[in-house]
């Protein structure tokens, strides 16, 4: 099998949905050769993926892993604004599984055109992570550009970082640092999963950097003429991305029972622009 027709767990969700909404494997075959999987690769995914899914609902597979401590901006409970160290920020909406929360003015607008300036001349085709050697690769399902600030890497960088801290509660020092992404027209990141997926080889390499993905909080710093969504596929859930603001969501433990499969819905008009951050359960290096 190609490393483009690799068994992802995005694709392994996606089969595994198709099976519940009472697709037959002839049906899904179809669908995956239209897609450009060859037969036999096709044949051999959904053979892995649905035999692996039976075990699983038998009680053979591995124990769900337990709960970690995550990021929280409301310990206590809903409220309309929260203090962000540096500037209020509105909450706009929030959703408890999968744990989604949605802020107004995370960043000023000024910050916004700032960050795109300085990330502007130094976009390359975005890459993910291949966890089964730890490297990164060009993937088809992510069709943007990017880049990353090192962290404190500009003023704005460090004044950014700090604000997302005190917002989460989080250690500043437990965060990659912020990737910028540009979504041309029809550009998209099909639904995937942050977290690293502990049954691929290369996950112990990239958890030695501080451990695993435990949150994302990812910023829009444009607002697209049409499309762009941030979409949560599991619970059809679609946030719009608008200046400013930001989605954060937490994912307890590296597996689907998260609910956080999510992706970025294609641009149909003009171009979308969002800062990621990552956050780990310890000291990212």
């Amino acid at each position: 099998m190609s490393e483009s027709q690799a068994i992802t767990p995005e694709l392994r969700a996606w089969i595994i949905e198709q099976a519940s909404a009472g697709h037959t494997p002839d049906v899904v075959l179809k669908s995956m050769q239209a897609s450009g999987w060859n037969e036999d690769s096709a044949i051999e995914a959904l053979e892995q993926t649905l035999t692996s899914h039976l075990d699983e609902r038998a009680g053979r597979a591995a124990a769900v892993p337990p709960p970690v401590k995550v990021p929280e901006p409301l310990p206590h409970g809903t409220r309309t604004t929260l203090w962000a160290g540096d500037r209020e920020v509105t909450v706009l909406a929030s959703l408890n599984a999968p744990r989604v929360v949605v802020f107004g003015g995370l960043l000023s607008h000024d910050e916004c055109d700032d960050m795109i300036a300085l990330a502007r001349s130094r976009l390359v085709r975005s890459e993910t992570v291949q966890t089964d050697t730890g490297a990164s690769e060009v993937n088809e399902a992510r069709t943007s550009q990017g880049m990353f600030f090192a962290r404190g890497e500009h003023v704005l960088c460090g004044r950014v970082e700090a604000r997302m801290s005190a917002l989460l509660g989080w250690p500043v020092e437990n965060g990659e640092g912020l990737q910028i992404l540009r979504y041309g027209p029809g550009a998209q990141y099909k639904p995937h999963y942050d977290y690293f997926d502990p049954e691929q080889a290369g996950t112990p390499a990239i958890l030695k950097r501080g451990g695993q993905r435990v949150a994302s909080l990812v910023c829009y710093l444009n607002t697209p003429t049409q499309g762009g969504a941030t979409v949560f596929p599991d619970v059809q859930l679609e946030v719009a991305p608008v200046k400013g603001n930001a989605v954060f969501f937490s994912y307890d433990r590296p597996h689907p029972v998260t609910r956080t499969l999510h992706g970025g819905a294609p641009v149909i008009e003009g171009e979308k622009w969002v800062a990621t951050k990552w956050l780990r359960e310890g000291r990212f290096e």
